[in-house]
């Protein structure tokens, strides 16, 4: 199983994975660990992470940046028209209202979904952890803002369906950010005593999010969250371009904004001008050469004037720190310390509003960029069987206060109820009970649309069908149960019929009736638990049906009793769970769904057949450039001048066909255009390679042959080490080394006269078989054993002892020896032990 936390952002992801003990950030092919959150579209391929960025000048319409914040929006959202001005790419509707980027790819104009696009960078973000996994990723963790509605959740994960991800938890960012911070502490207060409070703030390229956290031994729990969608740092970004483009239309006369090309250029300069004056308050320069018609501008700025300029911006600082207080009903000395995490809080003015607020210094215990990711891998490892991890539970908040609204049974009107208010747990589920006899409609949806980022605040509908009334023709009881789950996901996650049976006094009730009323029993022990956290209002008593908690549930079971001849018969009762269809709001089909998945699929085999195109092309290049070099130094002496000529004219006209014809053909006419040019140019390489490895076989040879002469040398000689050898194998050995040496001196004789640019007399691969077969042929014969020596029986009888008893103990030695009885089933037995 894999445990993989993304960060998925607005401007940059990151990649951490669970190994080695501890968790890691992980780089991508560039050795970077920050991967741009960028998708391009070429005729051919996509390019996503930092190859597609490096396109944003050259492919701008096609180069996609910033789709983050279209999750779960539809084509007609102001925010949605507001951005779109600004953008270079160009966004248009879905059939289904949702909105869709359109760019030309594979030379054809397409509209992909946001699920999609994302799906690709998620794709991307897949490959890079398997290649530092060195196997398959499919569970992991992922990061969404705090802010984020059910419309935009379901969309991210939708997202992760196309990359072909299981997400595990869609966690928010400053949740992520605590389960990292906190997990290492050893010194949190015990689970009794008073928690240990933290405000994070997350200050990222497009979101400000503020939460409070508090922290006992094991635990961590999630207060308050407040944000503003609307202040990051591209905020900043934006009021940086806007001064220089004033300032160019004044000082140069240029329009910038006429210009998509230029505008990202000054965006780029404008990011790079910020991040300078977080470090230096002194003026700095922003110089960009040929930037509108060929005119170069500059530009000056210093960090007291850009404070300044954002003086606005950084106004809004304060409000969700304040919101924050307040609704988990904080003072000030009761937070130990405020963490800062996020890239654009390295802005001094920002940190200087956060600090001065709380009235006390910063802490930044945590890597800004990568602690979100690293939370994210943290929970996956929790979730994750593979793992052992430290107990660490991790309850978070619902950031929007969540309402059901439905017809009322008696009468037409609409009667609504607030299930989870803000900030209340999560994940958490509800039982909620009606009486109806037929099937009925719940809507949900926020209850504060000042709240909600977008003007659309319904999540859902939620049709509870095939509920009946009771035989008497009374109404029903249905309980619905309502969840809020580990996605942050609200859902009307099951629905329950319960029938009344009645039994007569003397039967014996049903075995099924018994089981289903020890599972009702069980739901209402949940319901008890979940009492506090479900205030009804009183005027739902007036109605003919109630919606209540389990509280009431006795009381109105009472009222609903028969007359006193229904006493006589038991009262059992039976749940059957009921059908829900739901219509979520901006929900992608599951057909659409699938259509998606195939086409990612597609189109990553498209991509690695590209690849594998560009590769192939790569490679002839690669060879024209390399043997062109090498024909006049290293191959020089070993290739004729007419041959080197027709090669040099033939390299040439290659260089010319891949710049011109050649610039964009199939794979195959690129392989068969190298085995063309290694026709000619791999015997010229061998002559290289053989003449280079030639002495050293011919010294292995040599070395051979005069080992063995030695050795027949000493047998002649009478050498006691080798006159055990057999004199007709040594003289056989002898003949064998004699050939093998005329052999060799003739070759060599043979070769030094050959000039190297013709083939060689004999290859390397010859000597090395001739040395194989001159050491199969006599290293046997020259290293047999000598043949050992046994002293005669008769001596060693006369020399041992006479005792039977030690005589046995011998016996290994002298198996002719007389046994004992005893003795000769010791030795009998000795080798059913002996594994040896």
């Amino acid at each position: 199983m894999s445990v993989v936390g993304f960060d998925l952002g607005f401007q940059s992801c990151y990649v951490a994975v669970a190994r080695a003990g501890g968790i890691e950030t992980i780089a991508n092919e560039y050795s970077d660990r920050c991967t741009p959150s960028f998708v391009s579209f070429g005729p051919r391929n996509r390019s996503i992470g930092a190859a597609a960025k490096s396109q944003v000048v050259t492919n701008q319409k096609n180069t996609v940046q910033g789709f983050k914040r279209f999750h779960g929006r539809p084509f007609s959202d102001p925010y949605v028209q507001s951005v779109k001005s600004n953008l270079v790419y160009d966004l248009a509707p879905m059939p289904s209202g949702a909105t869709g980027i359109k760019v030309m790819y594979m030379d054809e104009e397409r509209i992909f979904s946001i699920e999609q696009v994302s799906g690709m960078l998620l794709t991307k973000l897949k490959e890079t952890a398997e290649s530092a996994l060195k196997k398959p990723v499919v569970d992991c963790v992922i990061s969404v803002p705090s802010y984020f509605t059910d419309a935009e959740r379901r969309s991210v994960m939708d997202a992760a369906q196309i990359a072909g991800l299981n997400c595990l938890r869609l966690m928010n960012d400053t949740t992520a950010v605590t389960l990292a911070y906190g997990i290492y502490k050893q010194d949190l207060p015990g689970p009794e005593e008073k928690p240990r409070i933290v405000v994070f703030v997350d200050l990222g390229h497009s979101g400000f999010q503020v939460s409070a956290c508090a922290f006992n031994k094991g635990k961590l729990k999630i207060l308050a969250t407040a944000f503003d969608p609307d202040l990051g740092g591209k905020d900043f970004d934006d009021i940086l371009v806007n001064h220089f483009c004033q300032e160019f239309a004044k000082n140069y006369k240029l329009d910038v904004r006429s210009k998509p090309r230029a505008l990202v250029r000054l965006y780029q300069e404008c990011e790079k001008l910020k991040k300078l004056m977080s470090a230096n308050s002194s003026d700095l320069p922003l110089n960009i050469e040929c930037f509108m018609n060929d005119i170069d501008v500059s530009g000056k700025l210093n960090r007291g004037q850009f404070e300044e300029m954002c003086a606005g911006l950084l106004a809004k600082v304060e409000g969700p720190l304040r919101s924050v207080m307040e609704q988990a009903k904080l003072r000030k000395e009761d937070v130990y310390a405020v963490e800062i995490v996020g890239g654009a809080s390295r802005i001094p003015a920002v940190k200087e509003r956060i600090g001065k607020f709380f009235g006390k210094e910063l802490s930044t215990t945590l890597n800004a960029d990568e602690a979100v990711a690293r939370g994210c891998a943290l929970q996956c490892a929790i979730l994750s069987p593979a793992f052992k991890v430290r107990e660490f539970s991790i309850t978070d908040v619902v950031p929007y206060s969540i309402s059901l609204k439905w017809n009322s049974a008696a009468e037409d009107g609409l009667s609504d109820c607030e299930v989870f208010p803000k900030n209340h747990p999560a994940p958490f589920s509800k039982v909620l009970t009606f009486y109806r006899k037929e099937p009925f409609t719940l809507e949900a949806y926020y209850t504060n649309p000042k709240e909600i980022p977008y003007p659309n605040v319904t999540i859902g509908q939620f049709l509870v069908q095939n509920v009946v009334p009771q035989a008497s023709g009374e109404s029903t009881k249905v309980k619905v149960k309502v969840r809020v789950n580990v996605h942050g996901v609200f859902s009307v996650s099951s629905a329950s019929l319960v029938e009344i049976v009645k039994v007569a006094e003397g039967e014996e009730p049903m075995e099924t009736d018994q089981t289903v009323k020890e599972e009702e029993n069980k739901m209402q022990v949940d319901q008890d638990d979940q009492k506090p956290k479900d205030g009804d209002n009183g005027d739902k008593k007036t109605e003919a049906e109630e919606m209540e908690m389990s509280t009431g549930e006795a009381k109105e079971e009472k009222k609903s009793d028969q007359p006193p001849q229904a006493k006589k018969a038991k009262v059992k009762t039976k749940t059957v769970d009921l059908p829900i269809e739901s219509k979520l709001q901006w929900q992608l089909p599951s057909d659409e769904l699938n259509v998606f998945v195939e086409n990612e699929g597609k189109m990553i085999m498209q991509d690695k057949l590209e690849k594998e195109r560009n590769d192939a092309k790569n490679n002839v290049e690669e060879y024209v450039y390399d043997m062109r070099d090498k024909l006049h130094g290293v191959l020089e002496k070993f290739v004729n001048e007419a041959d080197r000529d027709l090669f040099s004219l033939k390299l040439g006209d290659t260089e010319c066909w891949l710049y011109e014809d050649g610039e964009d053909q199939q794979k195959q006419v690129y392989i068969d255009k190298l085995v063309e040019l290694k026709k000619m140019g791999q015997p010229i390489h061998d002559r290289y390679v053989e003449a280079n490895e030639r002495p050293k076989a011919f010294e292995e040879l040599g070395r051979q042959i005069q080992k063995y002469t030695k050795i027949i040398e000493a047998h002649k000689a009478k050498d006691e080490q080798y006159d055990h050898l057999d004199e007709l194998e040594v003289t056989r050995i002898d003949k064998h080394v004699n050939d093998t040496m005329a052999w060799m001196n003739s070759k060599m004789n043979q070769q030094n006269s050959q000039d190297l640019a013709l083939d060689p007399v004999v290859r390397v691969g010859e000597i090395q078989a001739k040395a194989k077969e001159l050491y199969s042929s006599c290293n046997p014969v020259v290293s047999k054993p000598k043949p050992k020596v046994e002293p005669p029986k008769e001596e060693k009888m006369e020399n041992g002892p006479v005792n039977g008893q030690e005589v046995t103990e011998n016996q290994p030695c002298n198996p002719d020896n007389a046994k004992s009885p005893g003795t000769e089933q010791e030795t009998v037995d000795k080798p059913e032990m002996d594994i040896d």
